[in-house]
């Protein structure tokens, strides 16, 4: 594939996670070119972080690495293409867009998908990095079926924290809500909730020193001295979505997610967002898998209705003059 070319790839692709290579495969199957750009060599985003992933529909605990693995095989086989590279700067064109990318190259298209997602922030902690997927999670949902029946922690004091504490309550014997602070930004009915439960501790006033085990999690050390005897660390402190480079292409929310509706557009014609990196509810693999489709079918879409000619009154023809 060629770039600063003359004609202009049907859609360009910002991303090669789960959302990404379902956005390909579909536009590959409406006939349209396409190419994904991505910023790390074979990536197939933070599902490759899963130790298991036991909630995608027809494939029950599959590997997060096989099963990116799998959907980058799948675009492959349809005959998508990849290059390497990180977009960094967007302009609109009059037929389409042109992507500047980090390394010099200028990719244009005449629709873009953006699905650069968003990254879990860190505690940056000791014995965070190294075991993570080995006791330490950042999705409750994904992972909370592993610790049925064990104790676990909860670091974090917004909503999104106290909804994987009221989540895991459900599964887990035991489950401690760990917050820096006194008092919670997430919901007070929530925590309400959760101080009703049995087997919910609430520690405040804390901060994580050390996340300790050799193998898998053992423990969580805070800064106090206490230690706390877990065996999943479950890390809810937010999420940065990866726009940075849309300041003023797209309208972003408060948190700077694009805001966009289930068909991926946003409020830049013929510009798609997909997967984590849109608002919406749930952030799951599946959601973005479904995105991703959702947003190429769009594109597909936008393209047939630019090509449709312009009924423009016929300059020769004068309207007849009434007596």
């Amino acid at each position: 594939m060629e770039e600063n070319r003359k004609e202009s790839l049907d859609v360009l692709i910002i991303g090669s996670g789960p959302a990404g290579l379902c956005a390909a495969v579909y536009a590959k199957r409406a006939n349209l070119e396409a190419l994904v750009l991505e910023k790390e060599y074979l990536g197939t985003g933070q599902i490759t972080e899963s130790d298991q992933v036991d909630n995608y529909l027809g494939l029950p605990e599959i590997n997060g690495f096989d099963l990116g693995e799998a959907f980058r095989g799948h675009a492959l086989g349809m005959g998508v293409a990849f290059q390497d590279g990180m977009a960094d700067g967007f302009e609109k064109e009059a037929d389409g867009w042109s992507v500047h990318v980090a390394d010099g190259r200028t990719i244009r298209a005449k629709t873009v998908i953006y699905c650069a997602g968003a990254s879990h922030r860190r505690l940056g902690v000791e014995g965070e990095q190294e075991l993570t997927g080995k006791g330490v999670s950042y999705c409750a949902v994904c992972d909370g079926a592993f610790y049925r029946g064990k104790e676990t922690a909860v670091i974090g004091g917004g909503d999104t924290a106290l909804g994987d504490a009221m989540y895991l309550s459900d599964l887990c014997e035991k489950v401690y809500l760990i917050h820096r602070r006194k008092e919670f930004r997430g919901s007070a009915q929530t925590v309400q909730q959760l101080r009703e439960k049995e087997n919910v501790e609430i520690i405040t006033e804390a901060v994580p020193a050390r996340i300790s085990g050799e193998q898998t999690v053992t423990a969580l050390e805070l800064k106090d001295g206490r230690t706390i005897p877990v065996d999943g660390a479950f890390v809810a402190v937010g999420m940065q979505p990866q726009t940075q480079y849309l300041q003023g292409v797209v309208d972003l929310d408060a948190n700077g997610y694009i805001i966009a509706d289930e068909t991926g557009s946003t409020s830049a014609p013929g510009f798609f967002a997909a997967g984590d990196v849109r608002t919406k509810a749930l952030r799951q693999v599946i959601t973005a898998v479904s995105d991703g489709a959702n947003a190429a079918v769009s594109a597909a879409a936008y393209i047939r209705s630019a090509k449709q000619p312009v009924d423009l009154p016929d300059a020769n023809k004068t309207a007849k003059k009434e007596p």
